[in-house]
């Protein structure tokens, strides 16, 4: 990645944090690096795109790193806890990873390799992607209500919502244990 592209992109994830996804404009971002609006399609030839790539940068392991070897319930576990830290980590992280267009390669491989083990451990394979994609809707609908909450009046204490966050976890996970007897 180009240096300035790389600014842009590091500008932009700033500038969610500060405002938000709803105020995280291409105007706004231009006029934090000091160009115009314009001068930044040449790295981003839309808006979607940039979303997509701050999507990328902000799950993709530092290198491409295969899902370790282990049962299924604890790459699973292991993979949905890790994308939620991610989404908490940024304002309205989880509506961010919900915006993606194109997931990025790493992403595709995750999943695939997650139905892989499912599938491994006797589930067919319909039922794995099923069950990988369940996981990774709970994970992304729990922290987007969770962020939610948070920037509201009725914040959960981090414990709290963390136990929560496990235990529905865990029932998923419990159901499609029961699926694979």
């Amino acid at each position: 990645m180009g240096q300035r592209r790389a600014q842009v992109l590091q500008a932009a994830i700033e500038l969610l944090d500060e405002v938000g996804l709803d105020g995280l404009t291409m105007r706004l971002l231009a006029g934090r690096l000091g160009v115009q609006a314009g001068a930044l399609y040449r790295h981003y030839p839309s808006k979607q795109a940039l979303l997509d790539a701050m999507v990328e940068h902000l799950v993709a392991p530092p290198a491409a790193v295969p899902l370790p070897a282990g049962p299924w319930d604890e790459l699973l576990r292991g993979v949905a806890i890790g994308v939620r830290e991610v989404m908490l980590a940024h304002r309205d992280g989880a509506r961010l990873l919900s915006t993606f267009q194109r997931p990025s390669d790493e992403a595709v491989a995750t999943f695939h390799g997650l139905a892989a083990a499912l599938s491994a451990a006797g589930a067919p394979a319909d039922t794995a992607i099923v069950a990988v994609d369940t996981v990774l809707a709970y994970v992304n609908g729990y922290t987007t209500e969770e962020q939610a909450r948070k920037a509201g009046t009725d914040a959960w204490p981090r414990e709290l919502r963390d136990r929560a966050f496990r235990d529905g976890l865990e029932l998923i996970i419990t159901g499609i244990r029961a699926s694979l007897s």
